[in-house]
């Protein structure tokens, strides 16, 4: 089969080395694409939401799927486009995806719904937003209602940088139209972890439990970033942990959206805290997470492209998954500065080294090939996975790779995995 992976991260990097091992896959394609991803398929310079060119390229090559990444193609409508021309395609709808574009349908729907989650409230109002803000005090929790690259989410220690955030969501517009509407909700005490579950709208099973290092600094301090590293299994969430999840929280999410006409195919991810109270819902996301899928696909054992015809076929079988009996660490190397301003451009080197290493990937995150030499071209800029038999030799092995890769101005965190130990 012919298949199109959509965007250009590391996340669809990782995608198209998984669908690269099934004997199922003839030709990969990427739109965009990156240098990784070319060593792989063809790249094609297709933006990852011009629908016009991806449907037109889709029938022109004969494609039998299309495996879409990123969030923002999946609000942008491109599964349905690819579908509505006799397609298929892996990822929700746009009106199913709405459960990661709007916070505050997600939030909504929880709360109708009964899924356990932070007590919140929705502004589109400045001087409203600020009058609850100092009304439930601090911490607290301010989140852009559409999507912001993963950065959206400030936790505020004070009552200052809450009101702070506010000015530079509403007043500032720093997250553009994404920011004109906010919701705010209670702060939640516990350890973060990420669940994801594949669904073909009505059967689903989950996948090894993730955990994001999100904040750019060493010990969780810090802005917000894309994903700065992950590791998985995560053993904060053991089978009875998982249990629970699915049950007050998987399984009514894909029955929720099943009722509200939104039939959900694709992988549902599930950011969980696990309070004293128990597992909660920080947040849905529509797709696979980056960095976390750069540690759950290479655990994997399953064939990837038939899980996704599957999935988009709606004959997903519920029967659980079968992993490799190792655990799988991601260091993201990334440009100073990040996730402010950075500099672009800088050469890099290295990652020759890390070819004869079994078990070790460099997945492209932002790279871009000028006059045959790879360069950095974005924030964060490569995400260095290492497998190995427990979580201490994995991180190990992933800082070990890292060493090996260099360019100028680079950044990474220092304690990837550490909160597993």
């Amino acid at each position: 089969m012919n298949v199109l992976v959509v965007g250009k991260g590391g996340r669809e990097h990782a995608i198209a080395w998984a669908l690269e091992k099934s004997c199922l896959v003839k030709n990969i394609y990427a739109a965009p694409g990156n240098p990784g991803i070319e060593s792989l398929g063809q790249c094609v310079p297709i933006d990852a939401e011009d629908i016009n060119g991806l449907t037109k390229f889709a029938q022109d090559k004969n494609i039998d799927l299309v495996f879409v990444g990123p969030d923002g193609s999946l609000e942008a409508g491109v599964v349905d486009a690819i579908e509505n021309i006799g397609i298929r395609a892996f990822g929700p709808t746009r009106a199913a995806a709405e459960i990661e574009w709007s916070k505050a349908f997600a939030k909504q729907m929880m709360l109708e719904d009964n899924i356990p989650t932070a007590d919140f409230s929705v502004f589109t109002d400045v001087s409203k937003a600020r009058n609850y803000v100092k009304e439930r005090g601090a911490p607290i929790v301010i989140k852009v209602d559409g999507l912001a690259g993963g950065k959206g989410a400030l936790v505020c220690n004070t009552l200052d940088e809450a009101l702070h955030a506010l000015e530079d969501i509403m007043t500032a517009k720093l997250y553009g139209k994404a920011g004109s509407k906010v919701v705010i909700e209670d702060f939640m005490r516990g350890e973060e972890a990420s669940i994801f579950a594949l669904t073909d709208g009505k059967n689903w099973v989950t996948l090894l439990p993730s955990q994001d290092h999100k904040a750019i600094n060493e010990g969780d301090t810090g802005p917000n970033t894309g994903g700065m590293g992950a590791y998985a299994p995560a053993p904060i969430i053991n089978e009875e942990m998982l249990a629970e999840i699915a049950t007050r929280i998987i399984e009514p999410t894909i029955t929720g959206m099943r009722k509200r006409g939104r039939i959900y195919r694709g992988v549902l991810y599930c950011g969980i805290m696990i309070t004293a109270d128990g597992p909660k819902v920080v947040e849905f996301n529509s797709r696979f997470g980056d960095p976390e899928a750069q540690v759950i696909l290479p655990l994997l054992e399953n064939d990837l492209m038939e899980l996704a015809l599957s999935v988009s076929e709606g004959k997903l079988c519920s029967k659980a998954l079968s992993w490799k009996n190792k655990t799988a660490t991601c260091v993201v190397m990334a440009s100073q500065g990040y996730p402010g301003s950075y500099q672009k451009g800088k050469n890099i080197s290295g990652l020759d080294f890390l070819n004869p290493m079994d078990d070790v990937f460099a997945f492209h995150a932002d790279t871009a090939l000028k006059d045959g030499q790879l360069i950095t071209n974005g924030g964060r800029i490569l995400g260095i996975t290492a497998l190995a038999e427990d979580l201490q030799s994995s991180i190990s092995r992933a800082y070990h790779a890292v060493e090996y890769v260099k360019f100028d101005n680079q950044y990474f965190r220092r304690d990837i995995g550490a909160k597993g130990l």
